[in-house]
């Protein structure tokens, strides 16, 4: 069975994207290559029961089990001892990550307060996107009455695209709702 993002980037996205460039063949067509979703624990790093509650959470919320990130360096200033626990990961390709790209777009970002679209400039120069997510509950996977803290994350979609513009015009064919520059 096929994702049904997949399917709308292979049908519509891709003859748009050719169409709109000028590209002369469809694997010229910028994709998306991953997904990673990332939280940090900040003060609770050494609270074994938080940083399994973040893994769940993350572990429900993008259907893969993530991975724990430890400091490289000790880094006073922010308490920070080399080996110390930073936070969770998790770094979705194929099928698994348009399956979360799409509900991300249609079921979680909806359900944000105040939403009057994604900040268009969040791209790095190289084709990724990065969005800052406030709190978890957005995604309908979190039940309300177990988490045991409000969290943040963040969410990196990255694509091979060569420039900003392309990179821009594949997420916004995509579905992903960015605001007017």
């Amino acid at each position: 069975m096929e994702v049904r993002l997949k399917t709308h980037y292979r049908e519509k996205v891709v003859p748009e994207m050719m169409k709109r460039f000028a590209l002369k063949n469809a694997m010229q067509v910028p994709r998306v290559t991953k997904i990673s979703v990332n939280v940090g624990v900040g003060k609770e790093n050494k609270d074994a029961k938080a940083i399994e509650s973040v893994q769940k959470e993350i572990a429900a919320i993008t259907g893969q089990k993530p991975i724990v990130t430890r400091g490289k360096k000790s880094i006073s200033a922010f308490g920070l001892r080399k080996g110390d626990i930073c936070g969770v990961t998790v770094t979705l390709r194929n099928a698994r990550m348009y399956e979360f790209l799409d509900r991300f777009i249609m079921v979680a970002l909806p359900k944000v307060r105040d939403f009057s679209g994604l900040n268009p400039n969040s791209f790095d120069g190289r084709g990724s996107y990065t969005i800052g997510i406030k709190e978890q509950l957005i995604f309908p996977e979190v039940d309300y009455n177990t988490i045991d803290k409000v969290r943040g994350l963040s969410v990196t979609i990255c694509t091979n695209a060569r420039n900003v513009e392309h990179a821009r015009a594949l997420l916004t064919l995509m579905g992903l709702p960015l605001r007017e520059a």
